[in-house]
């Protein structure tokens, strides 16, 4: 299963966490390095226990929603 880390960026639904995955590119003909970031909607049982600003590992699951195919598996 594939994981990764972010920060948290909503915390506003039941259920349901917003979080953004910074990582860095390189580009194909110049070789140069920039960063991209990608928001991803994470699953967790109570979403009030995060905070905005917190570090996540969330990890690959099943589709539990139009947008949602990651949970959120602990405190980074």
């Amino acid at each position: 299963m594939r994981t990764k880390t972010g920060i948290v960026t909503s915390n506003k639904m039941q259920k349901t966490l917003v979080v953004m995955v910074h990582r860095y590119v390189s580009h194909p003909k110049y070789k140069k390095r920039y960063a991209v970031s990608s928001k991803f909607y994470a699953h967790c049982k109570d979403s009030s226990s995060y905070a905005i600003g917190d570090k996540v590992t969330i990890r690959e699951t099943r589709p539990l929603s139009k947008l949602k195919r990651w949970e959120v598996i602990k405190n980074a």
